[in-house]
């Protein structure tokens, strides 16, 4: 049988496409009505540029402290203060990971200082005291203490209620340095 316009076009009049058709057409019209109806979106509001400071550079002192998103202490399980040790020196790894000389160490360090650090039971210094200071860097120390200050608080001390712990600090040329606790060594 020869295809005619009327053949072709058979299945308009068995009623089932016309309906599907229609409705495809009603979704697709009230799609685009609804996407060209309602008022025009007003135009966004034009604010003046947002200035974020800059942070200071690790060289030069800074009379702002730096802002800090205040992060619920950790909870050490150490029950004495050789193991309290790792948790404190990972806990200041981690505050200044931009800060930790990647490697080995070079054999002759700039500084080298023994602190002493007590916590209380929230993990709040109550007072530092150095056992063996670099006297000859004086701006040495007052980073550490800075950078120690910085980092409380500490992992809560649960097991032992609070802790003086003792670790001592290697100190690059560059401003970076390792801890004793977690050192990768010297060449």
């Amino acid at each position: 049988m020869p295809k005619t316009p009327d053949t072709l076009f058979n299945w308009k009049i068995r009623g089932w496409a016309p309906r599907s058709l229609s409705l495809g057409f009603t979704a697709g019209a009230a799609a685009i009505l609804a996407g060209c109806s309602g008022a025009p979106s007003p135009a966004p509001e034009r604010t003046a540029p947002q200035t974020v400071p800059s942070a200071p550079s690790p060289s030069s002192p800074s009379s702002q402290a730096p802002l800090s998103v205040p992060v619920a202490p950790r909870v050490s399980t150490a029950a004495n203060p050789r193991d309290y040790r790792r948790d404190a020196a990972q806990h200041l790894y981690d505050r200044n990971g931009e800060r930790i000389y990647k490697g080995k160490l070079q054999p002759n360090l700039y500084a080298i200082g023994t602190l002493q650090v007590d916590l209380d039971r929230e993990g709040r210094i109550t007072r530092l005291h150095w056992m063996r200071a670099p006297s000859h860097a004086p701006e040495v120390v007052q980073e550490i203490e800075r950078t120690v200050r910085e980092a409380a608080p500490f992992p809560l001390p649960t097991r032992m209620g609070k802790v003086t712990y003792t670790d001592t600090w290697l100190w690059d040329k560059s401003g970076r340095f390792q801890l004793d606790t977690l050192t990768e060594g010297q060449l």
